[in-house]
């Protein structure tokens, strides 16, 4: 069964009462951060710091998520050195470019499980698509290799990668996000969602975590704790459109033992596209229901 991932919060990985925070939150996920959220002079501190949170924190039904520096950063390996001797759930890798970087990830995770003695695949993948060549490649990135569990947008990186101006509608990074989350349903991935900045407009948070669904994204990275619930809340299918769903299928269940294909119910035409949208919203409810 998929793993629940409406909201995934970042968290410094040097800062162990941060983390500590975060298993006491709502989120779903929780990636310990090695990247920009650390400074140079602090990564070291901070692999320290994660492999002591992995070995010693009760993250509950939290997923246990890590993200290292870039490859080809050269601070890559030592972060896997570090922080594969705590087994997390899985590894965010930002800035992918290529199927290669992502499979030489995944390579050197394999030799991690067989060092350990652990099961083959256990720690997946996650990956960042946030600049223009990453953009260009995110089909052969969503095929690389059987790790990964998820595509996630980075709107931040990709527009200063282009040079673009971000503004709340987001046109300058619409084509990017469409193609993220579209080469995630053709591979079957999970679309995970970008950060949204404003620390302070919960309103915007909303309606941007509506667009995002919208598109068939199935969640959202978080900055800040206060933004976990009402990204929760925007992923979290209502009693009312499961219930709508369910009406919907049953519908085209007795349509179909009548003999008939598509029909008309509650003023619109209903076709398999739509059946399968009302499945999906059930299966999310389900995910959830289990996941909480």
């Amino acid at each position: 069964m998929a793993r629940v991932r409406r909201s995934l919060l970042f968290m410094p990985g040097d800062s162990l009462r941060k983390i500590e925070k975060a298993t006491r939150l709502p989120t779903d996920s929780i990636i310990m951060d090695l990247e920009d959220g650390v400074a140079f002079s602090r990564k070291a501190e901070a692999r320290a710091t994660i492999v002591e949170a992995l070995a010693g924190l009760d993250f509950g039904s939290r997923e246990r998520l890590v993200r290292i520096n870039p490859v080809g950063s050269g601070l890559e390996t030592a972060d896997l050195d570090a922080v594969m001797t705590g087994q997390p759930d899985g590894l965010v890798i930002p800035k992918v470019e290529s199927a290669a970087q992502v499979q030489m990830i995944s390579q050197a995770l394999a030799a991690a499980e067989q060092a350990h003695g652990w099961s083959p695949g256990t720690v997946r993948l996650l990956v960042i698509v946030e600049t223009a060549l990453g953009v260009m490649n995110v089909r052969e990135i969503a095929a690389a290799d059987g790790r990964v569990d998820a595509l996630m947008f980075g709107a931040e990186d990709l527009a200063g990668d282009m040079g673009a101006t971000r503004t709340a509608e987001g046109w300058e990074v619409f084509y990017a996000r469409s193609a993220v989350v579209t080469a995630a349903a053709a591979y079957r991935r999970q679309a995970i969602d970008t950060v949204f900045v404003d620390l302070n407009d919960m309103d915007g948070l909303q309606r941007e975590c509506q667009r995002a669904m919208q598109m068939g994204y199935t969640g959202k990275m978080a900055i800040h704790p206060r933004q976990v619930e009402v990204i929760n809340a925007a992923f979290t299918p209502s009693a009312e459109a499961v219930a709508q769903a369910r009406r919907l299928i049953e519908a085209h269940a007795r349509q179909q033992a009548a003999g008939a294909g598509a029909f008309a119910y509650e003023g619109k035409m209903v076709d398999m596209p739509l059946i399968r949208a009302a499945e999906q919203v059930i299966a999310r409810a389900g995910l959830v229901g289990s996941g909480s």
